[in-house]
């Protein structure tokens, strides 16, 4: 009976001891994992953050470089040369009014015609479009952003010009030029080129990268929103304008600011067709300049106070597009702010 007892004993301590061991075993190696899991992490965390700070680092790289290059304009004009229309290269006069003002004109001009269109085009393509050409159109409509800026420019020069002149500028003059209050704004030369030519073609520009943006957000509404508010006896207009846009505000604004970024910075298809004269605009027909077909225009030539000039331009026209991003943001704040109360 001892002999048994023993036995018994002995084999419940050796299991005991084994199991004991295991459960050891087991926590080493699930610490062992978890350290190795914590170093990854700390890992990926730093080389994110890495990257991160390289594009901070990048953007600072340039605004300093461009202020740097800037200030010898900067300390001789002061902040006279945002409000001076004099550009004079022989007796180096400039100032940065007129290209400020065909920069603002032209950009404005364009997202005043492409962003109705590209709300239209994503209100269609998610709520109105059959199936089988719902992929097509939005496949045609994305293949216009991977058109080259000149190719746009070339069209616009080449077969967009004699057309507008032909077809828009003289009716238009003809028909309105006359009015008291608005006709001097259809007034100038009808040869296709000007503000009013390099607006449609910046609208041309960015109206893909709108109505995409729209399109990608007006789809990431949940289907039930849209069902509960057609349910509710809704109409087509009324589901978008009270479901569709409040859900998806901050995707709009930022694909209506993307697209104004690109029309603020684009240089060789305005550079085609905006005319590239040196002069305030006094029509939407007349030629006029903007900061980066100046800068495209004159920089390979130029020197001195004039090389100092052109990187003044480009840091103005830095600080105008910091400006949309600041205001755009504030607006999406401020929404959010508003719904929330």
């Amino acid at each position: 009976m001892n002999t048994t007892t023993t036995s018994a004993d002995s084999t419940m301590s050796s299991s005991t001891f084994s199991s004991g061991g295991s459960d050891q075993r087991d926590d080493a190696s699930m610490r062992a994992i978890a350290k190795r899991a914590h170093a990854q992490d700390i890992v990926f965390h730093r080389l994110t953050q890495t990257f991160s700070l390289l594009v901070l680092i990048a953007l600072v790289g340039i605004i300093v470089s461009l202020f740097y290059n800037a200030w010898p304009t900067f300390a001789k004009f002061g902040l006279a040369f945002v409000t001076t229309v004099e550009w004079d290269i022989i007796n180096e006069e400039y100032g940065a009014a007129i290209s400020i003002v065909g920069t603002l004109l032209s950009a404005g001009i364009a997202m005043l015609i492409a962003v109705p269109l590209a709300f239209g085009i994503a209100v269609f393509l998610t709520e109105t479009c059959p199936v089988w050409l719902r992929r097509p159109l939005g496949t045609a409509i994305e293949l216009l952003a991977a058109v080259p800026s000149i190719i746009y420019g070339m069209f616009g020069l080449f077969v967009f010009a004699p057309l507008f002149a032909d077809y828009m500028q003289v009716p238009l003059q003809k028909v309105l030029g006359g009015l008291p209050l608005v006709g001097w704004l259809f007034g100038g030369a009808t040869n296709g080129l000007g503000i009013m030519a390099a607006g449609i073609i910046l609208a041309f520009m960015v109206l893909p990268f709108i109505a995409a943006v729209m399109r990608d957000v007006f789809e990431i509404t949940p289907p039930i929103l849209r069902e509960s508010a057609y349910g509710l006896g809704c109409t087509t207009w009324e589901v978008v304008g009270k479901v569709v846009l409040p859900y998806t505000q901050k995707g709009v604004i930022g694909g209506i600011m993307l697209g104004l970024g690109r029309a603020l910075g684009e240089t060789m298809a305005v550079t085609f067709v905006i005319g590239n004269a040196n002069r305030m605009p006094t029509s939407l027909f007349s030629p006029g300049t903007s900061i980066a077909s100046v800068l495209a225009n004159e920089f390979g030539e130029a020197a001195d106070l004039h090389f100092n000039t052109l990187f003044a331009l480009g840091f103005l026209l830095f600080c105008i597009t910091f400006v949309v991003l600041a205001l755009a943001k504030w607006m999406i704040i401020r929404a959010e702010r508003a719904k929330g109360n």
